[in-house]
């Protein structure tokens, strides 16, 4: 697909169907999106919040965000295709495709619209499905990411490394086919000429010294979005997250709040 291009509609929301578990509030349910399995957690109630991991990140290590926010909100959080409890089917994947995949989990949890929030490679998932679907997506919470990759991959490489050792590996280890898979997904992508069409309030939360999502990249969204707010935060790439998770939870909550 050539940058920039909208995807075909019949590429949309597909048909879903619950394999296992209650859809409210469940503890471990794991749901079938066409051609994928999807692994989530709902807990919380209120306005419903989609969370989306970055690279490799699965829903067990997002607690310190998700946690806070179900006091809020209903937070789903949700594997990625080829991360967690979710399926990991041979690539190649895209963040199109990813997009979708949220799609129709969304319609399967009869959710018309949510707000999102992406980290990192989630983020691109998130922007995707708000171009894509503007009808699906309240208000966007973009962490840690940017429209494109800003050219450093060997940075992205180093933390794939880094995060396979075995002293750091969760409890759902990622196979090298689903980090291969990801890692070129969230490479290739690129909406830098199509910010300008994402109609919902947007609220970008950057590391100051990111090298991975450059604050220039957060920048140029900001500019490019039409509704859009720029947070700059202490710490590195995925500071927001790990570090400054009190000061991210506290601002999302007030976005969201005032919506």
């Amino acid at each position: 697909m050539v940058p920039g291009e909208m995807p075909q509609r019949a590429q949309q929301a597909p048909a879903v169907a619950l394999l296992h578990g209650r859809e409210q509030d469940a503890g471990v349910p794991l749901t079938a999106v066409k051609d994928v399995q999807l692994y989530y957690e709902s807990h919380g109630s209120g306005a419903p919040l989609v969370v989306l991991g970055g690279l490799g990140l699965d829903v067990s290590e997002m607690g310190m965000l998700t946690g806070p926010l179900a006091e809020s909100f209903r937070v789903i959080a949700v594997d990625n295709r080829g991360t967690g409890r979710s399926a990991k089917p041979p690539g190649p994947y895209t963040i199109e495709q990813m997009a979708a995949d949220v799609a129709g989990l969304m319609d399967r949890l009869h959710l018309p619209s949510a707000h999102l929030a992406g980290i990192s490679l989630g983020g691109r998932i998130a922007m995707a499905l708000a171009l894509d679907w503007p009808e699906r997506v309240d208000r966007l919470v973009l962490i840690a990411t940017s429209p494109r990759a800003a050219g450093r991959p060997w940075l992205v490489r180093a933390g794939m490394i880094v995060a396979d050792l075995p002293m750091l590996r969760g409890h759902h280890r990622q196979p090298r086919h689903a980090i291969r898979a990801q890692f070129e997904a969230t490479t290739r992508f690129d909406c830098t000429s199509r910010l300008g069409q994402i109609s919902a309030p947007v609220l970008i939360l950057n590391g100051k010294s990111d090298h991975i999502a450059p604050v220039a990249l957060a920048e140029q969204m900001t500019a490019s979005i039409p509704h859009c707010r720029l947070v700059l935060i202490d710490g590195g790439h995925l500071a927001p997250l790990l570090t400054q998770h009190r000061r991210l939870v506290s601002e999302i909550g007030a976005f969201l709040a005032a919506g």
